[in-house]
């Protein structure tokens, strides 16, 4: 059948199973937009108020679903606002295509109104990017880039279309949407070697990433620890994938990790990486990280693998396939001393504040009580989503969403859309600094104008509070652009977008507010003020072994 460019990229969507949008139009994508408003029973289409706050939103509802976000965008200023969004899901492996619609063949490369070679700007932040110049190539450049955002290690895949070919007529034909092969590419030496690696260890620990999230391998995992009977640690984007309640449990590995794991990982003579980067604020010092340990790596990208840490053996491909197999070959071990080695860890170094008065630790444990771990919490960047990580527990997969390769400002509002989109019976909260709020807090007007019922938690202390206990610790205490003790009200400022506010000063007040938010079942504002020198603790230092970590009391 004969259909337009625009008419075969919903159809495309449509394909792929693609039953939300998020994006904001403009000249170039109007095409696109007029056929959509055709199919709007098909695709939702979410308009935020901001292109960033859309791709946000689509990554947020890609971690959240397991699915490739979607988004979309008009040239020049259109596409470029999207940029922040495409590098946070580049960095942190997220499935995302972002179409972006350009200007007409004949007006490329002319600096023409709203001219913007996207596809150049965002080349080192894109798994792949495309161009589409011609309305016979479009059906199948769409349905590449999904293929390519799902499939290996996922990431964004830009396609740019210009605005004729969106009006142009083609042929279109129907097909059914594939699913990536998962696979893994190892000798059946090198499992044999990991195994015996695994097999002779007395203090094996292991340390997950978030590729044990994204390949669904969570059961394996579980299955894992307990058959070598060993400590898990996690990263950032790796909570989730092994349940925070459990005994083996150790907590978060790295710059504010607990210091259970970075010593037990310090003292360890087996370290297992699995779907996970040995990203800096990891490992710390990369010549004394785990130290005394043989280390294993798995993982789906052979690039991975040696390029901060050289492990002495290594699988190549899909997490849970390999986890499968190793478990089948693996025979039941018992590490009693070393397992009570580490419980003692734990119990000499618990998570701890200053629990007299209202702080970030405690509201976020506030709410994990309310919610009895079951919600998915989203946050922005700073020393509230180092407490988040800390001090609520995850038991399940993607029930936490943060920026943590790339670490953006701003992320937390829109992915709580997109998450709360995408999983709709899902209790959806996101915690946030005051100085990241205030850099898209205008999607709250995205979440009014569709009563999506998300809460958002802001920790207002009045400064960059990160930032700032840098400063405090390492610059001599010097403020220099991180005090932000203006005259913004945040809850005028919620109400003015539509939303509910409850301004939170005392302990007393967290518990009531949260039930209230969560029993409103629409956007709901709290804000909780908090003092302006709290601190995220353990800590290590920039570059610093992470056996060096210290806490408040050790200064």
């Amino acid at each position: 059948m004969q259909l337009t460019g625009s008419e075969i990229v919903v159809e495309c969507l449509k394909e792929q199973g693609v039953d939300t949008v998020f994006g904001y139009p403009g000249g170039t994508i109007l095409n696109i937009y007029d056929t959509l408003y055709k199919h709007s029973d098909e695709i939702r289409h979410i308009l935020t108020s901001h292109e960033q706050g859309a791709a946000h939103a689509a990554d947020g509802y890609a971690r959240a679903t397991g699915k490739v976000g979607v988004c979309m965008a008009t040239s020049g200023p259109g596409a470029t606002n999207l940029v922040t969004g495409i590098a946070t899901a580049y960095m942190d492996s997220i499935p995302m295509v972002a179409i972006t619609a350009n200007v007409t063949l004949p007006m490329l490369g002319k600096d023409s109104f709203q001219e913007v070679d996207i596809a150049g700007v965002t080349m080192p932040i894109t798994k792949h990017g495309y161009i589409v110049k011609n309305v016979e190539e479009l059906a199948d450049t769409i349905r590449r880039a999904f293929m390519i955002a799902k499939s290996g290690r996922p990431g964004p895949v830009l396609v740019d279309i210009t605005k004729d070919v969106t009006a142009a007529l083609c042929e279109y034909t129907p097909k059914t949407a594939q699913e990536p092969e998962r696979a893994y590419r190892c000798t059946e030496a090198e499992l044999e070697q990991v195994v015996e690696y695994i097999s002779a260890a007395k203090k094996p620990f292991i340390y997950l990433g978030g590729g044990a999230v994204a390949s669904d391998a969570c059961d394996e995992v579980a299955a894992f620890a307990e058959l070598i009977d060993a400590p898990v640690c996690d990263t950032l984007l790796g909570k989730g994938a092994f349940d925070g309640r459990s005994e083996r449990y150790t907590g978060m590995i790295g710059m504010h990790g607990t210091k259970a794991s970075n010593l037990g990982v310090s003292r360890c003579d087996l370290l297992i990486a699995l779907g996970a980067r040995f990203s800096d604020r990891v490992i710390g010092n990369p010549k004394k990280f785990a130290e005394n340990a043989k280390i294993i790596h798995l993982d789906i990208d052979a690039a991975e693998i040696n390029k901060n840490i050289r492990s002495d053996a290594s699988l190549v491909g899909d997490l849970k396939l390999l986890l499968q197999e190793l478990n089948k070959r693996l025979a039941k071990q018992e590490h009693r001393e070393w397992m009570e080695t580490v419980g003692e860890l734990k119990n000499r170094y618990p998570l701890k504040y200053d629990d007299s008065r209202l702080s970030c630790p405690y509201v976020i444990e506030t709410i994990d009580k309310v919610t009895g771990g079951e919600a998915l919490i989203t946050t922005d960047v700073g020393q509230h989503q180092m407490w988040a990580a800390q001090y609520y527990r995850y038991t399940k997969p993607r029930t936490f969403l943060s920026s943590g390769g790339l670490g953006t400002m701003g992320y937390g509002l829109g992915a709580c859309i997109g998450a709360q989109l995408g999983q709709p019976d899902k209790l959806c909260i996101n915690i946030a600094g005051d100085g990241c709020f205030r850099m898209n807090m205008n999607e709250l007007a995205t979440a009014s104008r569709y009563n999506i019922p998300i809460i958002q938690v802001i920790i207002n202390n009045h400064v960059l509070g990160m930032v700032r206990q840098w400063q405090t610790l390492f610059y001599g205490k010097r403020y220099s652009q991180t005090v932000l003790n203006d005259s913004v009200d945040f809850c005028k400022v919620a109400e003015g977008l539509g939303c509910e506010a409850i301004r939170v000063t005392e302990r007393e007040e967290v518990e009531p507010a949260v039930r209230k938010a969560v029993a409103m079942r629409r956007p709901v504002v709290i804000e909780c003020i908090i003092q302006e020198d709290d601190k995220v603790f353990p800590m290590v230092p920039a570059g610093a072994p992470i056996s060096e970590v210290f806490d408040g009391d050790d200064l």
